[in-house]
């Protein structure tokens, strides 16, 4: 059987590239590509013109600034360098059938068999770097029997014949290591200098097939797609090399770091499979309409979504399907992009259910110069139950039952939701519990269905409102016997019912019932409240009298 050979395509200027062919005038340009962090904006891609004048991935746009006045800035729009990236998946499958993307930057192709087609390996590196340096893309190729090995190679390779010990290192060790150091000599001062495997063939890497383990032993330990904090701990102990660990123990390195240290080591030395599985395109719901003239008006853009709506419905209910995220995508005059998702509360292929949460939507897109283009896709889809044709009186009783299997209320939901988010609304349902503020679970509306059944009424009225219990202050005895100070006022009692003794659930440690059993009585006062009183008989904390609750 011959040996597996993956090809890995890593493209580090993805984002401003793209941006690049779009607009020519960047070509000669800095440019920077801008993500939104949450408090700040950072590069996420620049051009090399950006990188000569001194910038790097990660800084801050105020710096950018600072270092590089001329500097062109835009923000990053993921969708669109998901999409640019199928492209070049899509591109990549002339040369082997089986691609896959790794998102958000780099391919991975199985190339088994094909390497013959293009006058072998070296051949068909050489013909991907130089399409590639056709179509304006920066490109960095990595070789290997394995996917983590042809990875480490694409990205790290150029590091492989660094020196990865510095001329302190030496008083680290330990002093018999020390005694027989100074026989050993540093490649900078004369010695053997460290030797990699792998082959360079127009900045890309190949390591000969059986070879893997040599063409990694030089590579740093980021290669093994490790997390930052382990390769930070792995830098501490000495072990900054992919050989440093190659001969380690596999028991010691996993107590030690994880399992995942072991299996990403495992993984790019050929220990465990990782195979190349390109997944099945997935069906895309998803309808465009090209404008002659830009529009910006209000009503244009429903009218462009009023006739979007039909033929998209139309698909989601040839294949059973029914839309629960519909993504409005707007492209503008100036080559940019925006859009707004709205959820639905149920699943639905009606555009009437749909056009109305868009309508609500409107209001957050900006025409800028005027919009060219409009695109409705259905970004999450759930599968619809079959329907029958029904005469009128059978339809009339669909309609009934529709309204009042609460159909209408999931519109109201799905409206709601549009404004403030369908995480906002819930509704509750009641829960197996005796304990008084367990005795309903809070769910999302818009992912469970109304209780349909009678509400369990419990033996003893429960107050309309609960609160956390508050300290009053009151006679530490089991029944009250004169009055009491609540919340700063003073509060005589004229009635009292109970007591209601509900024991916590000795199967949780709930930091609230750890006062022990409680006695709830309804205590009416003078001023005509009714209150939930209870007295805590005393457990792992002090007894003592509590309010929980009012009654209407």
């Amino acid at each position: 059987m011959p040996t597996r050979r993956i090809l890995s395509l890593w493209f580090p200027r993805l984002g401003a590239e793209r941006l690049i062919r779009m607009e020519r005038g960047l070509l000669e340009a800095p440019l920077v590509v801008l993500q939104e962090t949450g408090q700040m904006q950072v590069i996420s891609s620049l051009s090399p013109e950006a990188e000569a004048a001194g910038l790097t991935l990660g800084q801050p746009m105020r710096d950018a600034q600072a270092m590089c006045p001329e500097v062109i800035m835009r923000l990053q729009n993921k969708p669109a360098e998901a999409a640019f990236l199928g492209v070049i998946r899509r591109w990549a499958g002339k040369f082997s059938p089986w691609v896959a993307e790794q998102p958000p930057d780099s391919l991975v192709m199985d190339i088994t068999g094909c390497a013959h087609l293009f006058g072998g390996e070296e051949g068909l590196v050489s013909e991907v770097t130089e399409e590639c340096a056709r179509l304006g893309m920066t490109v960095h190729v990595g070789l290997a029997d394995t996917l983590g090995a042809a990875w480490a190679l694409a990205r790290f390779a150029a590091q492989a014949g660094e020196s990865h010990r510095s001329g302190d290192d030496i008083r680290q060790e330990a002093r018999a290591t020390r005694s027989r150091a100074v026989r050993r000599r540093h490649w900078t001062r004369g010695g053997t200098p460290p030797t990699t495997l792998a082959t360079a063939v127009q900045g890309a890497r190949i390591a000969p097939p059986g070879q893997t383990h040599g063409a990694l032993a030089g590579l740093p330990v980021a290669g093994l797609r490790l997390e930052a904090e382990t390769q930070a701990e792995l830098a501490r102990l000495g072990l900054r090399r992919i050989g440093d660990l190659s001969g380690q123990p596999r028991a010691a390195l996993a107590r030690r770091f994880g399992k995942g240290l072991v299996l990403r080591l495992d993984q790019a030395l050929g220990s465990v499979p990782e195979p190349v599985s390109p997944a099945a395109p997935a069906p895309v719901f998803a309808v465009r309409m090209t404008l002659p003239d830009p529009i910006g008006l209000e009503d244009d853009l429903m009218a462009g979504i009023q006739r979007l709506l039909v033929p998209l419905c139309d698909k989601l209910r040839d294949q059973g399907k029914g839309a629960r995220v519909v993504r409005l995508q707007v492209f503008r005059t100036d080559q940019s992009m925006q859009w707004v998702d709205v959820g639905l509360a149920r699943a639905s292929d009606e555009p009437e259910r749909i056009r109305p949460l868009l309508r609500m939507k409107l209001d957050e897109i900006d025409a800028g110069f005027g919009i060219d283009m409009l695109r409705i896709e259905a970004v999450r889809v759930e599968a619809l139950h079959q329907r029958r044709a029904v005469g009128h009186l059978e339809a009339g009783r669909a309609v009934a039952e529709r309204l009042s299997a609460g159909h209408a209320l999931d519109d109201l939901v799905g409206r709601i939701g549009a404004r403030i988010g369908l995480e906002q609304i819930t509704r509750r349902h009641p829960a197996s519990s005796h304990i008084p503020e367990k005795g309903a679970q809070v769910l999302h509306a818009a992912w469970s269905e109304p209780y349909r059944e009678d509400w369990p009424t419990p033996p003893v009225a429960r107050p309309l409102l609960l609160w956390h219990p508050e300290p009053v202050m009151a006679p530490d005895t089991p029944r009250l016997t004169g009055p009491f100070r609540w919340r700063g006022r003073d509060m005589a009692w004229v009635a009292a019912q109970g007591p209601e003794r509900i024991a916590p659930e000795w199967w949780l440690d709930d930091p609230d019932w750890r006062t022990g059993v409680r006695d709830y009585w309804r205590v009416t006062c003078e001023s005509g409240e009714r209150l939930w009183l209870y007295y805590a008989h005393g457990g792992a904390m002090s007894s003592g009298w509590f309010c929980h609750g009012a009654f209407a």
